[in-house]
Formats: structure tokens, C-alpha cells, sequence
């Protein structure tokens, strides 16, 4: 089944230019980019999602436990 991406000239060629050096059919990248952007936002979603399991549930850092945080990167940054 193909499916028809609509996307500016520029975008194609960049596309293209890139098929082109891995000697590969545009197509390939396109699935390749998307896979990649999908693995992203689900990494992002689930995050998130835990993120506001815990925050309804009441589990914060305490003071303290965000002091030693931030003066850990603050060595760190050193």
C-alpha cells in the first residue's frame, strides 16, 4: 500500500539528497524518521503519563531532596 506524503520542495530534496548518500529509496528514510519520531513521543507520552501518576498520588521530592538536586548540578556545572 503506499501512502503519499505531501511535503515542500525543499523538504524532498533535503530527503532525497540524504536517500541518495546512504544509497537508499526515499521511502526508507521517511519510515526511518518516523519510526524514530514515534519512539520519541511514546518515550515522551509514557513520561508523562507516570509523571502525573505519581504527582496524583502525592509523590513530590521534598525540599531537601530538591536542594541536594540542584547543588549536585551546581558542582557538576563546574
Amino acid at each position: 500500500m503506499k501512502i503519499a506524503f505531501l511535503t515542500d520542495n525543499a523538504n524532498r530534496d533535503e530527503l532525497d539528497g540524504i536517500a541518495i548518500g546512504m544509497d537508499r529509496e526515499r521511502s526508507y528514510i521517511l519510515n526511518e524518521a518516523i519510526a524514530a519520531y514515534l519512539e520519541v513521543q511514546q518515550w515522551q507520552l509514557q513520561d508523562t503519563r507516570k509523571a502525573i501518576e505519581e504527582a496524583d498520588g502525592g509523590d513530590f521530592a521534598s525540599d531537601r531532596e530538591v536542594q541536594q538536586a540542584f547543588a549536585k548540578y551546581k558542582r557538576d556545572a563546574r
